[in-house]
C-alpha cells in the first residue's frame, strides 16, 4: 500500500466541504449495510442511544437508525455535509466536530464510523478508539469500517483524491483490548457491503 502524499485530516475535510452535494447524489442508498446495522444493533435496547461519527448528509445510515426507532446523534466535520443532513431531519441532533478530538462528554449505547474512521491516520485511529470507548456505556457496541490490513492508500470523493489507513486487524484487537472493548467480528473485503473490510466491537 502507498501513501497518499502530504495527506491530511483537514485535506479531507476540505474534500467533503467541496463535494458534499456530489457525495450525497452518489452515495448508494441501497443498504447493502443492512447485515451489519441489524448485528450492530442486536441486544440494543429499544429506542437506545447510537452516535453516527462522520455521518455525512446521513444518508443512508443515520436514516436508517432513524427508521428503526434508534435516537441518533450525527456528527461530522464537514458543514456542508451537515446542511443537507438537517435540511432532511430539521429535529434531528447534527453536531460539527472532529473524531480526532472527540469529547461530547455523554455516552452512547453505540457509536457507528462507516466510510469516516478509515480517513484517519494510524496514529490518529488508535487515539479515536480511545475516544470512542470513553463515550460507549457498559454493554455498548462499536462498528467501524477499515482496511483488510496494515496500510495506506488513496481513494476518491468527487473526483479529489482523499486518504485512507488501516493498522492491521491484530493490531486493532489489541487497541480495542487496551481501551476495554473486545472484537466481536471482522471481516475483509466482504462481498455483501461492495468490499468494504468491517469490525465490531462491545465494551463489556
Amino acid at each position: 500500500m502507498t501513501r497518499t502524499p502530504n495527506a491530511s485530516s483537514e485535506d479531507t475535510r476540505e474534500v467533503y466541504e467541496r463535494q458534499a452535494a456530489a457525495y450525497d447524489a452518489t452515495r448508494s442508498r441501497a443498504l447493502f449495510e443492512a447485515r451489519w446495522l441489524a448485528r450492530f444493533t442486536n441486544g440494543l435496547p429499544a429506542g437506545a442511544r447510537v452516535l453516527d461519527l462522520g455521518c455525512g448528509a446521513g444518508e443512508p445510515i443515520a436514516r436508517w437508525f432513524i427508521a428503526e426507532g434508534f435516537a441518533v446523534t450525527g456528527v461530522d466535520f464537514a458543514t456542508s455535509m451537515l446542511n443537507i443532513a438537517r435540511a432532511r431531519w430539521p429535529d434531528g441532533d447534527w453536531r460539527q466536530g472532529d473524531m480526532r478530538t472527540l469529547d461530547l462528554g455523554e455516552t452512547f449505547d453505540g457509536i457507528v464510523a462507516w466510510d469516516s474512521f478509515f480517513h484517519l491516520r494510524p496514529e490518529e485511529q488508535r487515539s479515536c478508539i480511545a475516544h470512542m470507548a470513553r463515550h460507549l456505556a457498559p454493554g455498548g457496541s462499536l462498528l467501524i469500517t477499515v482496511g483488510p490490513r496494515a496500510g495506506e492508500v488513496s481513494g476518491t470523493v468527487g473526483g479529489e483524491a482523499v486518504y485512507h489507513a488501516s493498522l492491521s486487524p491484530a493490531e486493532y484487537a489489541t487497541c480495542l483490548e487496551n481501551n476495554d472493548l473486545r472484537m466481536t467480528g471482522f471481516l475483509a473485503e466482504d462481498p455483501e457491503t461492495q468490499n468494504h473490510s468491517v469490525l465490531m466491537a462491545r465494551k463489556d
